[in-house]
């Protein structure tokens, strides 16, 4: 990665030599964390062994190792937590969409709530995201919204929100108080922006203009700046209207567009080889992956992961860290049989 700044025109990109910065400092950071655990442990070792020798330094001697060691188990901890984002866009910004499902009004509420649940979770973490896109529904909540997310293992974090969320509750839409199920979407992408690897065609685009909806000011409502734009073979839609010009709306998803579209090919090429190995486990879009029960009994529990939890209000203010982590555990033991399976197969077992 050093190598890379000497390229010729390396220093003309300034988002490709700060992206190339950042991930030679995390490498550097975790190099220097291993080294200072075998420092720590050599200590913890040597003062154990001016212990063992007995005499008046021998107390303090073990008190020392004690502190080196419970230093080191803290560094472990943090290593073993760092190891599980081993995915190649975990350090990437994030774009994470909210879509109502089935439901009607109550799916277009449902999709608000998830909304103000991962807003509440980025502000807790310390994340900075904008909100960039967000059509309301007719009666009430909402039917899509797109954050942008940037800081530290945004989309590593945020993965595990990607698939179908299902919510069960006393109806607040229904006269006679019956108990409704709700579905939205969630699609989360790592934002790749001009560095993305695609290809796209401009008649391969539809692109509409629309009058911004919510916030924004005077201008942001009273002109046709808003840009969708629709990729015809995939049916992938995105948009944007935070901008104040029509011109930067339309730059701005175009990154999103590859994004997306980077990532769902990715997605497909995925699904191709767990096909060939015949998994049958992927939580993808269309698949439940979380269910949110308020109502005969309340639970939150994670399909892929079986992690359950029992207070849903407090999950729906934004504690989702659990979840969160719990996914990743689950991601790293999966990817770790598929390790073991390719390595086998290459073996000939």
């Amino acid at each position: 990665m050093r190598g890379a700044s000497s390229e010729p025109g390396f220093w003309s990109d300034p988002e490709r030599a700060r992206e190339t910065g950042r991930r030679l400092a995390g490498h550097e950071s975790l190099i220097a964390a291993f080294d200072g655990l075998a420092q720590r442990l050599e200590d913890a070792e040597v003062l154990l062994g001016l212990a063992d020798e007995g005499g008046a330094e021998a107390e303090e001697a073990i008190a020392e190792a004690s502190e080196e060691l419970r230093t080191a188990e803290s560094v472990l901890a943090d290593l073993e937590l760092s190891s599980l984002y081993f995915g190649e866009y975990d350090d990437r910004p994030a774009i994470l969409s909210v879509h109502a499902g089935a439901g009607g009004v109550d799916a277009q509420d449902w999709a608000e709530m998830l909304l103000r649940m991962y807003q509440r979770y980025l502000s807790d973490q310390g994340y900075r995201w904008q909100l960039i896109q967000i059509t309301p529904g007719e009666e009430a909540g909402l039917k899509s919204a797109t954050l942008t997310i940037t800081g530290e293992r945004a989309y590593g974090n945020l993965e595990s929100e990607r698939g179908v969320h299902r919510l069960v509750r006393i109806s607040p839409f229904d006269a006679q108080n019956r108990r409704h199920t709700s579905f939205a979407g969630v699609d989360v992408a790592p934002e790749m922006g001009k560095e993305a690897e695609v290809e796209i065609n401009d008649e391969d685009l539809r692109i509409d203009t629309y009058r911004s909806t919510g916030a924004g000011g005077q201008h942001v409502n009273t002109t046709d700046s808003a840009v969708r734009i629709t990729h015809l073979p995939t049916g992938v839609v995105v948009q944007c209207q935070n901008e104040r010009s029509q011109l930067q709306n339309r730059s701005r998803a175009m990154d999103i567009l590859r994004s997306r579209l980077a990532e769902l090919t990715r997605r497909r090429r995925q699904a191709e080889l767990d096909a060939i190995r015949g998994e049958q486990d992927e939580a993808g879009w269309g698949r439940q992956i979380r269910s949110y029960v308020l109502q005969p009994f309340q639970l939150c529990k994670d399909v892929r992961t079986g992690l359950e939890i029992g207070d849903v209000h407090r999950v729906l203010d934004g504690d989702i860290g659990p979840l969160v982590e719990s996914y990743l555990q689950w991601r790293r033991a999966r990817h770790e049989r598929r390790t073991r399976a390719e390595s086998a197969s290459a073996e000939g077992y």
